[in-house]
């Protein structure tokens, strides 16, 4: 069982969180403890700014964060003796929830577009075609290209993979064969990857429309000012 009794200041769960067998299979807080739920004799104490204080006993650990206003925090629990760091804890939470979302707000995922054409298919058409793998590879995504065949030009399979080289060809300063032409059924696949990553693709488009904005209040600024009236000789 867990020591300790339920006093006034109701720390009862909080002083067994720590122990795995308080649980009975239940899951252990991620929440590393604070002030009063550390329960060592002494601490190797690190200052607000990330000085080196030194091990001192936890009473005077307790008694500076007192002093500092601050929260005593385990930042780790498994060192000896385990290491603890004066902090604003509720500051830092609210600060490191913020970071995590603009990490995943930020977060670039690699996706696969797809684009499909015929063996046969009319310069006019190819060309908007090109054109939508072009911005595809710009953005920073692969692009799958899928040949269709019907009827006749199954027997026929040079004549998509001469388009697919060719396309290849054209986007090459955006893309390269990530992997090349091959037979699946009826069509002929092949994938192109970008030359650049992700994640520069969207900074570049973020600094584009950033510029575009600067340009536009610019113009804006330039319409609304007053013209100047010629002076009087």
């Amino acid at each position: 069982m867990c020591s300790g009794a339920v006093g006034p200041n109701r720390r009862y769960a909080a002083d067994c969180q720590p122990a795995a067998w308080c649980y009975r299979g239940g899951s252990i807080s991620a929440e590393p403890r604070i002030n009063d739920r550390i329960r060592v004799p002494e601490v190797r104490l690190v200052g607000p700014s990330g000085e080196q204080v030194g091990i001192v006993p936890l009473a005077k650990a307790l008694e500076l964060a007192q002093e500092y206003d601050l929260d005593l925090v385990e930042v780790a629990a498994n060192a000896r003796p385990p290491v603890c760091k004066l902090m604003d804890y509720g500051k830092f939470k609210y600060e490191s929830a913020m970071k995590a979302r603009e990490a995943r707000k930020n977060q670039a995922h690699t996706v696969i577009k797809e684009m499909k054409l015929r063996p046969k298919i009319d310069p006019h058409d190819y060309d908007t075609k090109k054109g939508h793998v072009v911005r595809f590879l710009k953005q920073g995504d692969k692009v799958k290209i899928t040949i269709m065949f019907r009827g006749r030009e199954q027997s026929r399979p040079e004549l998509g993979f001469r388009l697919l080289q060719r396309l290849a060809s054209d986007v090459e300063d955006l893309g390269f064969i990530e992997s090349n032409p091959k037979q699946d059924g009826r069509n002929m696949i092949m994938v192109l990857g970008p030359h650049k990553k992700k994640t520069e693709a969207m900074a570049e488009a973020r600094e584009a429309q950033a510029a575009r904005k600067a340009d536009r209040e610019g113009a804006k600024a330039q319409a609304d000012a007053p013209a100047e009236t010629p002076s009087e000789g």
